[in-house]
């Protein structure tokens, strides 16, 4: 395998925080077919990163590793220049600092959200002041802490067990997928929770999903897993307007854009949202005039054109710069890579179209957009 990543000392002198990970897990022949896992990422400590992968892909199997559940698994496991293991060394599970946060809530029946958290208080090494009401805060739980786990909702039993964890004050939060056993309707409940984990806890979160729309909306760095191995890792942004996309992204190709809300438009129930490259129209949006927010533009929503098309019911348009072309000859489809402001927008048209109008790299066109989703 390769040589582990290892918290340096420019790292320690530069302030700079990583959880460096090269890992090597054999599941040998038994398993159908045999898999094997084969990691090595440094990646920030800080902020949320997604661990994306399809079933199967060994994204489970990666967290479970990183919090040493995994005993077979070779390599070495530095959090913020702390040594979890290496190849003489292996630090249990009860001895990292870590808050574990599963698909099924793990909650102690007999006790209430309330004596759940106690507990999760007496095992902290360390007791910050006034934790214990912010992470409640947080979480939104206080009516909730005198009720038994039988008496919650599964979106309420994982922001209990959410908040269970992050009261053990650990090092580093690993949550796997704790939205995949909720309807739509408890995920809905529990995201805007997640958002305010997000930017409120002061611990770096790995993030366990299969779902595109739960990783634009909370990560920041993605890794991208394809049986045990990884084929994506960077900014969110950036993976996600790759040319070269992974398989499991693919039916998902678009970009993530970074944009302003700049007004209401009641009498149609819009938004307007400002990018680099212009205004885009989106349904309406509750948020104060300044506030960041974070568009999704999927590739098969945006349509090209060599004008302005005034006369159509398509209201978003940009004016773009080619700058890629992919196509490939056994396909239909196209990916065309665009420029407007300072972002990058990503176009699935037909190779036929491609060719009828005559498209190629540095031409200049109108990108009309069907569809615009709002994630942050």
């Amino acid at each position: 395998m390769n040589e582990p990543h290892r918290g340096d000392s420019n790292k320690k002198a530069s302030g700079i925080s990583t959880i460096d990970v090269s890992l090597c897990l054999d599941f040998g022949g038994g398993s159908s077919p045999p898999f094997s896992l084969a990691v090595n990422v440094s990646l920030p400590g800080a902020g949320v990163t997604a661990i994306f992968g399809h079933s199967g892909s060994g994204k489970t199997s990666l967290l479970r590793s990183i919090a040493g559940l995994e005993r077979k698994a070779l390599g070495s496991v530095v959090v913020n220049n702390e040594n979890w293991q290496n190849s003489t060394f292996f630090l249990p599970t009860h001895k990292r600092s870590i808050g574990y946060v599963f698909q099924e809530s793990s909650l102690f029946g007999h006790l209430t959200a309330s004596g759940n958290l106690r507990y999760a208080r007496k095992r902290a090494k360390k007791r910050t002041k006034g934790l214990s009401r912010k992470v409640i805060e947080i979480m939104g739980i206080s009516h909730l802490l005198d009720r038994f786990p039988s008496q919650l909702s599964g979106g309420e039993r994982q922001r209990v067990s959410i908040a269970r964890a992050l009261l053990t004050e650990p090092s580093l939060l690993l949550l796997d997928e704790p939205l995949a056993a909720l309807d739509i309707s408890r995920k809905r409940e529990i995201i805007p929770y997640l958002e305010l984990l997000k930017q409120n806890a002061n611990v770096p979160i790995l993030y366990v999903s299969h779902s595109v729309d739960e990783v634009a909306r909370l990560a920041d760095h993605i890794i991208v897993l394809e049986q045990g191995k990884v084929v994506a890792e960077g900014a969110v942004q950036e993976v996600f307007s790759q040319m070269d996309v992974p398989f499991s992204l693919q039916e998902d190709t678009g970009v993530l854009l970074s944009g302003t809300y700049k007004t209401h438009e009641p009498e149609w129930s819009l938004s307007r949202v400002a990018l680099s490259g212009g205004d885009l129209l989106v349904a309406e949006v509750s948020a104060t005039v300044g506030a960041d927010l974070r568009v999704r533009i999927l590739a098969k929503d945006i349509s090209l054109s060599l004008s302005a098309e005034d006369h159509s019911s398509i209201l978003n348009r940009l004016e773009c710069e080619i700058i890629d072309v992919v196509e490939k000859a056994e396909q239909s489809m196209a990916l065309v890579k665009l420029q407007t402001g300072d972002d990058f927008l990503i176009a699935s048209i037909t190779r036929k179209s491609l060719y009828r109008l005559g498209l190629v790299k540095g031409m200049h066109v109108w990108a009309q957009i069907k569809s615009v989703a709002i994630v942050q």
